[in-house]
């Protein structure tokens, strides 16, 4: 098991940011890596609600950790605090013992001259899981992000 660390400045209050990590409508649209596409079957959040995500490769050739070409994930969420931190435990739905186990990710947003710094601790993955493919999708999930609330 390790930990990852990715920020991203988004040119947007935290509020803006805050809402866009709780609300299912944005996280099915800004949450997913290039090439995917995502699908949230459950989002309650509140403080020990649950959630339940599906992303799914648009390339045949990629394959999934819970069916052929699909990652999904359930949890919940452990921390909210308004406007400034989210902390959900989430684990993979796969037979692959070396994919299994609770991952704890942090998400805390910080004011940086009128913009939001966004940093994401994942802890816990699986070794399994190479940090270079961990890194790469939140980074491009950020940039999702970015793109979503500084548009609107």
């Amino acid at each position: 098991m390790y930990s990852t660390q990715v920020s991203q400045l988004v040119k947007a209050p935290r509020s803006a940011v805050y809402r866009a990590l709780l609300d299912p409508v944005a996280v099915a649209k800004w949450r997913v890596p290039t090439g995917m596409s995502g699908h949230v079957h459950e989002f309650d959040a509140r403080e020990g609600g649950s959630l339940r995500v599906s992303l799914t490769y648009e390339a045949p050739d990629n394959t999934g950790k819970s069916t052929a070409h699909t990652d999904t994930y359930h949890g919940r969420f452990v921390k909210l605090v308004p406007d400034r931190q989210v902390v959900e435990v989430v684990e993979f739905e796969t037979d692959d013992p070396a994919l299994g186990g609770a991952m704890t990710m942090t998400t805390t947003l910080t004011e940086v001259d009128g913009a939001t710094e966004v940093v994401v601790v994942h802890d816990g993955i699986p070794d399994a899981i190479p940090a270079e493919d961990n890194e790469t999708g939140t980074r491009m999930a950020l940039a999702n992000l970015a793109r979503l609330v500084e548009l609107g």
